[in-house]
C-alpha cells in the first residue's frame, strides 16, 4: 500500500463546513483587530512620503528590496536573536521560531495538496514530509517548554537573593527590576503554544492508533505515542481532532491580544525599520515646530508610524533591559518598561514623559545597547531622546546638564572654556593650523574634551605626534573649532545642536575640509552620521582607524605590551554604534578582553549628556565597568575615548585604591612604542 493518509478522517461534511466557518471567522477577527491597531499607528507622523489612504503602506521598488533584505536577515535568519543570549535565550527562541515556521509550512503544503489540482501527498514525499515535520514540530514543543520554565524562574536566577527580600523594593513591585515579564498573559501565551503542539502530536498518535498502517513508523513521535496509548476508538479520534482544532482557532483569534502578536508585528517592524545608522538621530525641521507648535514628542502620536508599530512588536523578552547600563546599577530606567509605558500611552493619550517618568528618561546614556540587543529592532534611544527634546523645550532640564547647554551655547565648549583656550595644548608644539593657509589632507578634530581635560589632552598630543612621525598632512582649527553639538542633541536641545552643526559645516566649507580624524567617538559619530544633513560631506576617521592604516603601511609600529598586562575597554560609540571593532585591537598585541567587549561592551555612563549630570557613587556605570576590567588581572587599562577616560579614572581608583592602575589611550601606547630606539 502506498504511504499516505486520509484527510478529515471520520469528519462529516457538515462538520467540515462548521470547521471552515470557525477558521474564517477567527481569521477575520484577527484581521479586524490588526486593522484597529493600524488605525492607532496612523495617528503617528509619516516616516516617508505621505501618500493618500492605503497607498501609504505600499513600498517603492527600493523600499521593497530593503524590506525583503531586512525580513531575510532579521526574521528568517534571526540575526539579532542569534547574537544575544547565546547560551540560553537564543537557542530556546530558535527552537520555537523554526519549529513554528515548520508547522506553518507543513499546514500550507497540506492545504495545497488538498485544494490544488495535483495530489502529491503520498509515496516517498509523504514519508519525508511526516518524518521531517515530526522532528521539527518536536523542536517547537521543546522550545516552548524551555521558554515556560526559563521565564518562570528568571527572576530568582537573574536577581539572586535580592529578589527574595521582604518587603520587596518599590521598583521590584513595579516590575522594573525584572528583565523579563512575568505576567499571567506570558504564561497563558506559552501555555497556548504548548497546547497546540502537544495536542497536535496527540491527534497524530490517535490517528495511528485508530487506523494503523505499516508505514506509520516514519511519524516517529506520533508512532511512539501510539504504542504507549494503544488502540483508540473512532469517537476518541473524533474528539481529539476537534479538541486540537479548537485550540488552533483560539490561537488565530487571540494573536493580537497577546504578546504572541510579535509573530506578525515583528515582520512588519523589521521590514520597515528606518534606513539610517544607529548613531543618527532624526533632525527636526523648523517647519515642523511651526506647524505643531512643539519640539519633540509630548504624546505618543508625535512619534512616527513605524515607531508606534514597533511598540506592538515587543515580546518583553528583556534583552534590552539586561544590557542597559542604567538598569544594571539600580536606576529606574528599564528600556523594556519604556516601550510598554509608551505603548500604553499610545492608547490612553497620557503624555509620554508622565507615562515613562522624567527620571527614567534622563537616566539614559544613549549607548544603544538596548537597540543593538533588540531582536525586533525597536529604537529605544529614538523614543527617549524625542521625549527629552520636549522636556528641554518646556524648561524641564535643570542643574549641571542645563549649565552644560548654556556653556555650549555661549563658548562653543561643553566645559565652558573660552575658544582661545582650545590652542593651549599646542604650546611648545609645531601644530599646523587651517588659518595659516598651508594645504593639508586631514583635519584633526580635537573636540571639547581633547582640548580641555588633562587626561584627554595627553591623547590629543599623542595623536598629533604620531601623525607627524608618520608624515601625515594634517591641520587643526584651534580657536575656530566649536563643540559638534553631540551632548546637546542627546540631552534633548536639538536646535542648539543644529546651530553648532551649521556653524562647523561652514568652517569646513571655508577650508575645503574633506577628511577628518578625531580621537573622540562621540565627535566621530556626529560628524560621520549626522553632519551630512548640514552640508558637510566628509570622510570621517576615528584615530584608531587612521593609526591602524599607518601601522599596516609600516609608517608606525604597533605596541607590544607583555601578555595580559593591558585590558582594552571598547567605547560604545565606536564599537557598537559604528561597528568598528578591529582598529583598536590592531594597535597593540596580546591585550586582554573583558567579558563584555566589542559590540557588547559595557557603557562607562558618560553618553547622552550623563557626563554633566549628578549621580550617586553607587549608581555609576563606570564603577561596574572598572570592576570587570580589573577582574582580568591587567594593571593597565587602554581606552579609545576621552569620555570613557574621564569616567573610568575615578572608578579605577575606587575599585583598587591600594594598587597602581595605569589608564591611557591606545594612541599613547602607540606613541611609547614608536618613541623607543628600535622604532
Amino acid at each position: 500500500m502506498e504511504p499516505t493518509r486520509e484527510e478529515f478522517l471520520h469528519i462529516s461534511q457538515p462538520e467540515k463546513y462548521l470547521f471552515y466557518g470557525l477558521v474564517y471567522a477567527s481569521l477575520a477577527y484577527m484581521v479586524w483587530q490588526i486593522v484597529q491597531r493600524i488605525r492607532v499607528w496612523q495617528q503617528g507622523r509619516p516616516l516617508g512620503e505621505l501618500r493618500p489612504g492605503w497607498r501609504y503602506w505600499l513600498p517603492s521598488r527600493v523600499e521593497l528590496t530593503r524590506w525583503v533584505e531586512n525580513v531575510g536577515a532579521y526574521v528568517l535568519l534571526q540575526k539579532k536573536v542569534r547574537s544575544s543570549r547565546p547560551t540560553s535565550g537564543a537557542p530556546m527562541h530558535l527552537l520555537m521560531f523554526y519549529g513554528f515556521v515548520s508547522l506553518v509550512l507543513a499546514t500550507t503544503l497540506l492545504a495545497i495538496n488538498t485544494y490544488g489540482p495535483i495530489k502529491f501527498h503520498h509515496g516517498l514525499y509523504y514519508e519525508i514530509y511526516e518524518s521531517a515535520f515530526d522532528f521539527l514540530g518536536l523542536l517547537f514543543v521543546v522550545g516552548v517548554g524551555w521558554a515556560f520554565f526559563r521565564r518562570a524562574f528568571a527572576l530568582r536566577v537573574e536577581l539572586g537573593a535580592a529578589a527574595l527580600v521582604e518587603p520587596a523594593p518599590k521598583q521590584m513591585e513595579q516590575r522594573r527590576r525584572w528583565p523579563m515579564s512575568h505576567s499571567l498573559n506570558d504564561f497563558l501565551t506559552l501555555g497556548l503554544l504548548f497546547t497546540i503542539g502537544f495536542t497536535g502530536y496527540w491527534l497524530e498518535a490517535s490517528r495511528i492508533s485508530n487506523v494503523p498502517q505499516s508505514f506509520d513508523r516514519v511519524s516517529f513521535v506520533g508512532y511512539a505515542w501510539a504504542q504507549l496509548q494503544g488502540r483508540v476508538s473512532d469517537n476518541f479520534y473524533h474528539f481529539m481532532w476537534w479538541f486540537h482544532m479548537v485550540w488552533v482557532i483560539v490561537f488565530f483569534a487571540v494573536i493580537p491580544k497577546m504578546r504572541i502578536r510579535h509573530i506578525v508585528m515583528a515582520i512588519a517592524s523589521t521590514a520597515g525599520k528606518p534606513d539610517r545608522p544607529m548613531g543618527h538621530l532624526r533632525t527636526i525641521p523648523m517647519e515642523e515646530v511651526e506647524q505643531t507648535e512643539q519640539v519633540g514628542v509630548k504624546l505618543a502620536k508625535d512619534y512616527s508610524r513605524w515607531h508606534l508599530m514597533s511598540l506592538d512588536a515587543c515580546m518583553e523578552c528583556g534583552r534590552c533591559t539586561e544590557v542597559c547600563p542604567a538598569w544594571n546599577v539600580g536606576k529606574v530606567l528599564n528600556p523594556k518598561q519604556v516601550v510598554q509605558d509608551i505603548r500604553d500611552a499610545m492608547v490612553s493619550g497620557q503624555e509620554v514623559a508622565a507615562a515613562v517618568s522624567p527620571e527614567a528618561l534622563w537616566a539614559c546614556t544613549t549607548c544603544n545597547a538596548c537597540v543593538e540587543a533588540c531582536p525586533v529592532l525597536i529604537r529605544h534611544v529614538d523614543l527617549i531622546v524625542d521625549a527629552r527634546r520636549n522636556l528641554v523645550s518646556e524648561g524641564a532640564l535643570s542643574g549641571s546638564a542645563a549649565t552644560m547647554l548654556r556653556q555650549t551655547a555661549s563658548t562653543g565648549n561643553a566645559w565652558g572654556q573660552p575658544a582661545s583656550n582650545r590652542e593651549d595644548w599646542m604650546k611648545g608644539l609645531s601644530i599646523p593650523l587651517c588659518r595659516d593657509g598651508a594645504p593639508f589632507e586631514y583635519l584633526f578634530w580635537v573636540g571639547c574634551a581633547g582640548a580641555t581635560d588633562p587626561g584627554a589632552i595627553k591623547t590629543t598630543k599623542a595623536v598629533a605626534s604620531l601623525l607627524s612621525k608618520a608624515g601625515v598632512s594634517f591641520a587643526c582649527l584651534g580657536r575656530e573649532e566649536a563643540c559638534t553639538g553631540d551632548p546637546a542633541r542627546r540631552v534633548g536641545e536639538e536646535f542648539l545642536f543644529q546651530e553648532k552643526a551649521s556653524s562647523n559645516a561652514s568652517v569646513f566649507e571655508r577650508y575645503g575640509v574633506k577628511k577628518v580624524v578625531t580621537a573622540c567617538p562621540h565627535c566621530f559619530n556626529t560628524l560621520k552620521n549626522e553632519y551630512g544633513e548640514f552640508g558637510a560631506s566628509l570622510e570621517v576617521y576615528h584615530h584608531t582607524q587612521l593609526l591602524q592604516s599607518l601601522v599596516r603601511k609600516g609608517d608606525l609600529v604597533a605596541a607590544s605590551p607583555p601578555r595580559g598586562s593591558v585590558v582594552l575597554h571598547d567605547p560604545c560609540y565606536l564599537t557598537r554604534v559604528n561597528e568598528e571593532v578591529e582598529a583598536p585591537r590592531a594597535l597593540a598585541s596580546d591585550m586582554s578582553m573583558p567579558v563584555h567587549e566589542g559590540k557588547k561592551t559595557l557603557c562607562c555612563g558618560a553618553g547622552g549628556g550623563r557626563m554633566w549630570m549628578e549621580e550617586p557613587p553607587s549608581q555609576r556605570p563606570a564603577n561596574r565597568r572598572a570592576e570587570e576590567l580589573l577582574a582580568t588581572g591587567a594593571k593597565t587599562v587602554a581606552v579609545a575615548c576621552p569620555f570613557c577616560r574621564i569616567m573610568l579614572v575615578d572608578s579605577l581608583k575606587q575599585a583598587r585604591p591600594s594598587e597602581e592602575i595605569r589608564l591611557l589611550d591606545l594612541a599613547e601606547m602607540l606613541q611609547e612604542a614608536n618613541s623607543s630606539p628600535s622604532s
